[in-house]
């Protein structure tokens, strides 16, 4: 028989002796597979779970333990990452808790060598980390991880990266030394144009079929190219193309562009076909008029409208510093409204109490200068035509540069 190869369950010489050494075998094999599980030592510090809230402009990551980690973490670039090194700790993350949302592009982790683990958090850009903290847990139940972004420019993130280098890599750094924004310098004063709407939003529509998201764009484009022959000044748009934005990646884009100044273009309409002409608006908490509140309700449905799930976070005012920023962004805002009302008023023609104010989402960027200017009212066939004509556009463009220009010369005259 030495030398034939014999199938299990053979009826071969042998073959139930074959059958015991091979059910003896599959006895022992199960048998290992329950009681000679990997152990996991007493004191590795186990996950509970991970959540983040948020928006394109802030985030926050909330990590739970068993036991209290010890957490070193540190930024790359190309991608913008934050990395967070967890020594002692296992992490097991819930796949649907993973899911991108707001400044979020991605989120990974995996072993970090033996006993240690890794989180990497991918962002759409750069960002700053305002805080990494590890708190104990109010009911006692273990601690947490909490780790605030929020969305910056590459200056900025730079910035951060010089002073990682300084403290070497994968330590802690001084989460108060790398919030910090870095001073101006010799940059361009910056101006962010958004157009608004785009792609499935379309926004209002007029009488004779003009699609707003179309004039916005085109005028957007018209103000960029004028604004852009003062080469003191650097001017980006939102959106280049027929392209869907939610409204805080508005916001985030403005941010990260270290924008001096921000102009949403919109194009709406109303109930009353007779009223006409321009607008323009910053944001308050509470509304001017009842106009100015239903305009804003509008416009800050654009994302449900496009099929976004949109969850308002509530970003309370924790530090009196940012607090302070914003009191002073929203006076530098008014001050630009008011001589854009002072610009256009002769030229184009504005509607009654053209200084409006509501709770815009698109204009809430705590530290950049933000109106909404409502070139007409599509519903108006007056209005209609004028933002179809290019001689009109081009007149409201000069007058959208002049305040513009006085702007920066009153923020270059107050040091601002």
């Amino acid at each position: 028989m030495t030398g034939k190869s014999f199938p299990f369950g053979g009826t071969q010489p042998g073959g139930a002796v074959r059958r015991i050494v091979f059910a003896a075998l599959a006895f022992l094999t199960i048998f290992a597979g329950i009681f000679c599980q990997p152990v996991i030592a007493a004191d590795t510090i186990r996950t509970l779970d991970y959540k983040m809230a948020g928006d394109a402009t802030h985030m926050r990551i909330v990590m739970n333990f068993d036991k209290e980690p010890e957490p070193k973490w540190f930024l790359l670039r190309s991608p913008h990452r934050l990395v967070v090194d967890l020594p002692g700790a296992t992490l097991a993350i819930d796949a649907r808790d993973l899911k991108p949302r707001g400044l979020i592009k991605s989120v990974r982790y995996g072993a970090a060598g033996e006993g240690a683990s890794r989180l990497i958090v991918t962002s759409k850009g750069p960002f700053n980390v305002e805080k990494v903290d590890i708190l104990k847990n109010e009911d006692g139940s273990g601690y947490r991880l909490v780790a605030d972004i929020a969305a910056a420019s590459e200056r900025e993130f730079d910035a951060a990266l010089a002073i990682q280098a300084e403290t070497t890599g994968s330590t802690t750094p001084k989460t108060d030394r790398l919030g910090k924004i870095a001073h101006r310098g010799d940059r361009p004063f910056t101006i962010v144009l958004d157009p608004g709407h785009g792609g499935i939003d379309g926004g209002a529509e007029g009488l004779n079929g003009t699609v707003e998201k179309t004039v916005t764009l085109a005028f957007a484009k018209e103000l960029q190219a004028k604004l852009a022959a003062n080469k003191a000044y650097k001017v980006v748009l939102t959106r280049e193309g027929d392209e869907f934005l939610r409204l805080d990646d508005r916001v985030r884009i403005a941010r990260q562009q270290e924008a001096d100044l921000f102009i949403s273009i919109h194009a709406d309409t109303i109930r009353l076909k007779g009223i006409r002409g321009a607008t323009v608006y910053t944001v308050s908490d509470k509304a001017s008029d009842a106009d100015a509140q239903a305009l804003a309700d509008r416009e800050n449905l654009s994302d449900q409208l496009a099929g976004v799930d949109v969850a308002e976070e509530d970003h309370a005012v924790s530090d009196i510093l940012v607090d302070l920023i914003r009191r002073e962004t929203h006076g530098f805002s008014t001050r630009f409204a008011r001589s854009l009302v002072g610009e256009l008023s002769p030229t184009v023609g504005m509607i009654n109490n053209p200084h409006r104010s509501a709770g815009f989402r698109v204009l809430k960027a705590p530290d950049v200068p933000s109106v909404l200017v409502e070139l007409g009212y599509l519903s108006n066939p007056q209005d209609e035509e004028q933002l179809r004509s290019a001689d009109w556009r081009e007149k409201a463009a000069t007058s959208i540069s002049k305040a513009v220009a006085a702007f920066v010369a009153e923020r270059g005259a107050t040091g601002g």
